[in-house]
């Protein structure tokens, strides 16, 4: 069935193809690696790949979260016309609902958004947490953090604000190549996100990233109980 569209953007703009679907339990393995942006920061590093971004620039919401999905990307650009003009005139340019409109179950939202407005408020994380969504990145600003906390969706963001985005936005792409901090995001490319930051992982270098670090994770937590036991400093493995 055809999905009805909010109009806020045209619908050749709305990149609505279909990605071959990631392995089943890909995504669940992921998460079992618990918070490991830092081990999987790690990898990517080793593996060449430019992926992590510091929790000190796209903030969590939800301390304690840790969050895993498929990319469903939003690029947003400042609406030219004034915004007390478009308030005036009831011009909303903002269609991030699309994007929830397209997701599936294990998507998380990633917008390469406006700095100084919101790209997201409590509605919307409540749209996409029933939607099945596990939370968003957003570069730029958000709002009702305390609303999109009490439906349980976790949000990373550069910014928090009061100001809405309804007025000052203009969403022009959906499911299109993004940059984030200026790392590239593929539409299905595999999120992490936990209290440390968040890791973007190139869809077809997933399974790759995965096995280096489960390796490396089951070698820390060797190493911890190690320590835990009292081997000595110098005796500890250093390849973890």
């Amino acid at each position: 069935m055809q999905k009805k569209l909010t109009g806020k953007i045209d619908a050749s703009n709305i990149k609505a193809f279909e990605l071959p679907p990631v392995r089943d339990g890909l995504l669940d393995d992921f998460r079992a690696l618990g918070d490991a942006s830092g081990v999987v920061s790690d990898i990517l590093d080793e593996l060449g790949i430019t992926g992590a971004l510091a929790a000190s620039f796209l903030r969590p919401t939800m301390a304690g979260a840790v969050a895993v999905g498929t990319a469903l990307t939003v690029r947003n650009v400042p609406l030219r016309q004034h915004p007390y003009e478009a308030a005036r005139a009831k011009v909303n340019g903002m269609a991030e609902f699309e994007a929830h409109n397209l997701a599936k179950p294990g998507d998380m939202i990633v917008i390469q958004g406006v700095s100084g407005v919101s790209n997201m408020g409590g509605i919307s994380a409540q749209t996409g947490r029933r939607q099945g969504e596990v939370g968003a990145i957003v570069e730029g600003g958000i709002r009702d953090v305390p609303h999109s906390r009490s439906v349980g969706y976790p949000l990373w963001a550069s910014e928090v604000t009061p100001v809405t985005g309804k007025w000052r936005i203009q969403t022009v792409e959906i499911n299109g190549d993004i940059q984030i901090g200026g790392i590239r995001v593929s539409p299905g490319d595999i999120v992490l996100a936990d209290d440390t930051g968040v890791c973007f992982i190139p869809r077809e270098r997933a399974e790759e990233v995965l096995a280096l670090s489960q390796k490396k994770v089951a070698a820390e937590g060797r190493k911890c109980q190690l320590i835990d036991e009292g081997m000595p400093v110098a005796d500890l493995p250093t390849n973890a």
